[in-house]
């Protein structure tokens, strides 16, 4: 099969699309596909294009033996008007690397943004290939219920693209079962449409190991037992809540929040007006660091604030901690918190709930059994279900199995 992968975001960027993205790639260049990726100038999380990429309205590149095409966005970062012209921008500007690419047996959409459909559709009909549109995140859905739209033409014209999307896709993917139920029960997808594609991670490189005494030492970590963030600084994240338990636990725990995003400044402000002399905030950090930093924590926290839309979510920050051996506490409910529950790969506790938050970690951190047991049983998970080569695998039979003659 030649695959050509249509998204904003992909590598160098640091993110779960972009991570996710790469290691199918990867995964299915192995297997003996070809694969190429038409993307935006890397700028996520920047207000600005990142250096060597300004300034330039296409670039051709190859990475990890993929063929790369890069096109003009206009860089911003949060929600609203200047997300949305960000969005619009390379929706307009990928026409240049769809132009560029060499004829595909199917146009694979990463989605959101929602509006790269309309390209990835006529590009789909121009080569005559199949339209596989892959839904990680349920948007409009997300934005509305997050309170970043609220009704008006906007709204209502997402959702009219939305249906005609699942309508002229041949092949859905759903992150999670719970989109994939909603898709069936209230989008009006057919289910034969439906194919999982749920987030993985690659277990050969991220491994359990001891703590990184050199970034120890240069954090200035000696002695403190640390529980680590590590991702988008969002709404979606409910992370006031998560520096309100870091406050309770005062000399108890050290909470280390690496990455950046809308609300990082408002953290910031936070934890210096409360004094939280228990909170470290770092810059993101590439992925294939993320073990030397895992290496460090206790466990990783995984927050999600309380709404039906988030119960259906699989975070893919899970998952590097899982390979890692780092037990999670699951700040949330429904399918992840069932997930963990079930495997005893961390601890769940409610969504919104600082005291709760804060009461788990100080078991993790004083029970030194209890995180040991943890820590095996996360390793075994990530290893029996979520590794990418499996995950992959799967995809492209059920990909064979219904529309036969694409793999």
């Amino acid at each position: 099969m030649r695959l050509l992968i249509l998204t904003q975001y992909f590598a160098p960027e640091i993110g779960a699309p972009q991570a996710r993205l790469a290691a199918i790639a990867r995964e299915l260049r192995v297997r003996g596909h070809a694969v190429e990726v038409v993307t935006a100038m890397p700028h996520h999380l920047a207000e600005r294009t990142f250096p060597g990429y300004r300034g330039r309205l296409y670039v051709r590149e190859s990475m990890d033996g993929i063929t790369v095409h890069r096109s003009w966005v206009f860089a911003a970062t949060g929600t609203g008007v200047r997300r949305m012209a960000s969005y619009l921008s390379f929706t307009l500007s990928c026409l240049i690397g769809l132009m560029r690419a060499k004829r595909p047996d199917a146009i694979f959409v990463e989605s959101p943004p929602l509006f790269l459909s309309l390209p990835g559709w006529i590009f789909a009909r121009l080569f005559g290939a199949r339209l596989i549109f892959n839904v990680a995140d349920l948007w409009p859905d997300s934005v509305r219920e997050l309170g970043v739209l609220r009704g008006g033409p906007l709204l209502r014209a997402a959702e009219l693209l939305e249906r005609w999307t699942y309508a002229r896709a041949a092949v859905v993917n759903a992150a999670t079962d719970g989109i994939a139920s909603v898709l069936r029960e209230r989008k009006g997808v057919h289910p034969r449409k439906i194919v999982p594609l749920p987030n993985g991670i690659d277990v050969a490189r991220f491994t359990p190991r001891p703590p990184d005494e050199v970034l120890v030492r240069d954090l200035g970590l000696e002695g403190r037992p640390v529980v680590l963030y590590a991702g988008t600084h969002g709404i979606a994240q409910g992370l006031l809540g998560v520096l309100e338990a870091a406050e309770e636990l005062g000399d108890d725990a050290l909470l280390l929040c690496i990455g950046a995003g809308p609300v990082k400044a408002a953290m910031q402000a936070f934890a210096t007006q409360r004094g939280l002399h228990n909170v470290r905030f770092l810059a993101p950090v590439p992925l294939d660091e993320m073990p030397r930093y895992l290496s460090l924590a206790r466990a990783s926290i995984v927050p999600l604030v309380r709404t039906p839309l988030m119960a259906s979510a699989r975070p893919s920050k899970i998952f590097p901690s899982l390979a890692c051996g780092v037990p999670v506490i699951y700040s949330g409910e429904g399918e992840s918190a069932a997930l963990i529950e079930r495997a005893q790969a961390g601890l769940v506790v409610p969504p919104e709930d600082p005291p709760a938050l804060a009461q788990a970690i100080r078991r993790i951190v004083r029970d030194d059994a209890l995180r040991a047991r943890l820590a095996m049983n996360a390793r075994n998970l990530a290893v029996e279900r979520f590794a990418w080569s499996a995950i992959v695998g799967t995809w492209l039979a059920a990909l064979a199995n219904g529309s036969p003659g694409l793999v």
